[in-house]
């Protein structure tokens, strides 16, 4: 009889160890799994990169971190008073192979409406840190058609992933990207093509944002846009980052905004091209850098009743 306590104890130990039970691991996995949640708010979704591997499995997707990230922030754009949270704190965790299957409801409100997903996260310990390694709703989820999820994006007309425009623009020596939401024009509205009219858009202003996949630089918002193109204008101003053009073009001109990305300001006024006087005008043909922090721009005036082209040197300094 004096054996059976010590029998106990094997068959408690090995029970535990076949299972892998390991209460300060699955702790540790709550805690960050909270701290992930609790970053989906506008304010905060920029430190959200620091949580997702290099390459993830997202929604059946395969992204990047900077993808993932950029996903994130077309979200926030989209609603901004976009809230989740754990459906009564429960989380259910298990570990298989090196990593934690983590399960939970996700409860989430946006636009007025408010909605539960069975979610998942799949995650590891990297080098003492946790990180993503998949995301996504449990199979058989119902209301995946919701904009809230990336493949409503990925199908989403004003997100412009033609307009990705790569360069440095926080000056950290490494590629980054910026692109543009635009907002959707009422198909009802139409262009007028002799006039610069003003157009009605889905929800009101004609405003379009610049983003970037940097989460050290703001937004650009750009008013009364609702069709642009991107330029890289390199380093103009000696602050070792990229500078930004966004052209808004309107049915009968266009009008290039300079932008630092790093302090999210222009750099000089609007230059205006009356289009339908000053045809098939060029990038170059408009704006030259000519000289340290200065640049020459080249822009359409109405003098005396008539549309000239005229030109100026600008001091950046």
């Amino acid at each position: 009889m004096k054996y059976i306590p010590l029998m106990s104890c094997l068959f408690v130990l090995l029970f535990l160890g076949c299972n892998e039970v390991n209460p300060d691991g699955e702790k540790e996995v709550r805690k960050f799994v909270i701290q992930w949640n609790d970053s989906h708010t506008q304010l905060k979704s920029a430190f959200l990169s620091r949580d997702y591997m290099e390459v993830v499995n997202y929604y059946d997707l395969e992204y990047t971190r900077a993808q993932v990230q950029h996903d994130k922030a077309l979200l926030f754009q989209q609603f901004p008073s976009y809230t989740q949270r754990i459906l009564n704190d429960k989380i259910d965790i298990i570990k298989e192979k090196g990593s934690y299957l983590v399960s939970f409801t996700k409860q989430v409100q946006y636009n007025g409406i408010e909605a539960e997903y069975p979610s998942y996260l799949t995650v590891m310990n990297r080098n003492g840190t946790f990180k993503i390694i998949s995301e996504g709703v449990a199979k058989g989820a119902k209301g995946l058609d919701a904009p809230i999820f990336p493949n409503a994006r990925q199908n989403n007309t004003i997100i412009t992933n033609s307009r990705q425009l790569f360069g440095d623009f926080n000056g950290d020596g490494l590629s980054d990207y910026a692109n543009v939401i635009s907002p959707e024009r009422l198909e009802s509205t139409p262009l007028d093509t002799t006039t610069n009219s003003p157009v009605t858009c889905k929800g009101g202003d004609c405003n379009s944002v610049i983003i970037f996949s940097s989460k050290d630089l703001k937004d650009i918002n750009v008013k009364g846009a609702y069709k642009s193109q991107l330029e890289n204008l390199k380093d103009l101003n000696s602050d070792g980052a990229d500078d930004i053009g966004f052209w808004d073009i309107k049915p009968n001109s266009k009008t290039l905004h300079v932008f630092n990305a790093v302090t999210s300001t222009r750099l000089c006024d609007p230059i205006y091209i009356n289009t339908a006087v000053h045809k098939n005008l060029k990038l170059i043909d408009v704006f030259k850098k000519t000289g340290p922090n200065k640049i020459t721009v080249t822009y359409s005036e109405q003098v005396n009743g008539k549309w000239v082209l005229k030109n100026k040197t600008i001091d950046l300094e």
